[in-house]
């Protein structure tokens, strides 16, 4: 059980977030939409007010940035949106993947579109979005993949820019969340 946590306010939502030891030296704030539906909606709501209205698809990464692409699209009146996978399934025809390198996952993993998918990214313009911004790898890993299915990336979102990502301008994004230093 966290032992500490940390303050955050986002999108008028205030939330305590457990600060979890990724290893001996570095913690994260734990951020996770999954469940919290005031949270995923406010930010939508927000993040609807700063991408580009012109984007005619989203791209998440399974899973925590899901829930957070199903209210955007709602609200910018978009029927689909597109969930790169983590394994592929049964239902997968033709699945096109790329490597994942992420600060929350250990090792590498890598994201999967299927042929239906492809077909809603190809031509089109692709709003990018996840729920946390760190390192970027699973930005880079999106980016990729819309590249090699032929969509073009129009911008990239996300609620939070953890570390130094929040000194990007290339990104969209609600707020900072700073890293830690792990304790025992």
């Amino acid at each position: 059980m966290a032992k500490r946590f940390y303050d955050l306010t986002v999108a008028g939502v205030k939330r305590s977030l457990p600060i979890l030891n990724l290893d001996d030296t570095l913690a994260i704030a734990g951020f996770v939409l999954l469940g919290d539906v005031e949270l995923t909606n406010a930010c939508a709501r927000a993040l609807a007010q700063k991408v580009p209205r012109d984007a005619e698809i989203i791209l998440t990464a399974e899973t925590k940035g899901i829930p957070l692409a199903a209210e955007l699209a709602h609200l910018l009146n978009m029927q689909r949106y597109v969930v790169a996978r983590k394994s592929v399934k049964a239902y997968m025809e033709n699945p096109v993947w790329v490597d994942d390198v992420s600060i929350t996952t250990k090792g590498s993993q890598k994201l999967y579109l299927t042929d239906t998918d492809i077909e809603l990214i190809k031509g089109r313009k692709v709003l990018l979005l996840d729920d946390v911004i760190s390192t970027g790898g699973s930005m880079r890993a999106m980016e990729d993949l819309t590249k090699k299915v032929g969509g073009t990336i129009i911008a990239e979102a996300a609620v939070l820019a953890e570390g130094d990502a929040s000194k990007r301008t290339d990104i969209i994004f609600l707020e900072s969340l700073p890293l830690f230093k792990a304790q025992k």
